[in-house]
């Protein structure tokens, strides 16, 4: 039986909130027995919170503000992301980063965001949770500089990009999070390059849920919104890419998130 862990899944999401409870016991019988819930506001991030303290020892939170919001940042931001930090459910400062892609924010306030948010992990002692879209250059600048500090590590979410950037980030020591953007054939064909160079001890999977269902996926759900109870599909392809059995990677990938995470 299966025992895997979704480093990164948006269940508090309102797409979920008619079926929540299904879905965890829909991830639980296909073998997700925790996830990580991501926060990407203040108030996303204590909605994640919350969440995760009513499922102890199931769910976890991150707490942290999405480049998608940088503009928002500000030191009250700051402030109140650190009060979040202190709470027992959250394991990362995150999902934090740069989003070139849909600037939704004006990339020098998605910078200071990042940057800021980088520093309060440092003070937190507590991994990041990062998340990078055609910025790669930025991020690194911004991030190199802080390794040393952010001795807890950190995780490139929802990793899309080719073998360049992985390398990158390897030289980083970052940890490498996997979603069902490998079972894209119109954009996956860099990811699915990188996913067999990625070292086995710094493998991470995840959903990214309600987001990136699995193209491939057969039967697909009809309201075609992406679950934890699908992470074992990713975990398949991501075996399959790497020619290793699916127990060991699935092993492999647990035990990489618990020590990176601190899960109990």
């Amino acid at each position: 039986m299966l025992d895997l862990v979704d480093i990164g899944a948006n269940l508090t999401h309102d797409g979920f909130d008619h079926d929540r409870a299904d879905v965890l016991a829909r991830a639980a019988a296909a073998g997700v027995r925790r996830a990580i819930v991501t926060g990407a506001s203040v108030t996303g991030s204590a909605q994640a919170i919350a969440l995760s303290e009513a499922h102890p020892g199931v769910l976890y939170a991150t707490a942290g503000v999405h480049p998608h919001h940088a503009a928002d940042f500000d030191e009250h931001t700051g402030a109140a992301l650190e009060a979040l930090l202190r709470n027992r459910a959250v394991v990362a400062v995150g999902e934090c980063g740069l989003d070139y892609f849909r600037d939704l924010s004006p990339r020098d306030a998605q910078r200071r965001a990042f940057a800021a948010q980088l520093e309060i992990a440092v003070r937190a002692g507590k991994p990041v949770f990062l998340h990078q879209r055609d910025a790669h250059a930025d991020f690194v600048a911004i991030l190199a500089p802080l390794l040393r500090e952010l001795t807890a590590g950190g995780v490139a979410h929802c990793f899309t990009d080719g073998v360049a950037e992985l390398d990158a980030y390897l030289e980083l020591g970052l940890h490498i999070g996997v979603t069902g953007w490998v079972c894209d054939e119109r954009r996956g064909s860099a990811l699915r390059d990188a996913v067999p160079r990625i070292p086995l001890e710094r493998l991470l999977v995840e959903t990214d849920a309600p987001y990136l269902l699995p193209r491939d996926l057969t039967p697909k759900p009809a309201h075609r919104r992406n679950e934890p109870a699908f992470l074992p599909h990713v975990l398949e392809r991501v075996a399959a890419l790497r020619r290793q059995p699916t127990d060991l990677v699935a092993r492999a990938t647990t035990q990489n998130a618990e020590r990176l995470f601190g899960l109990r």
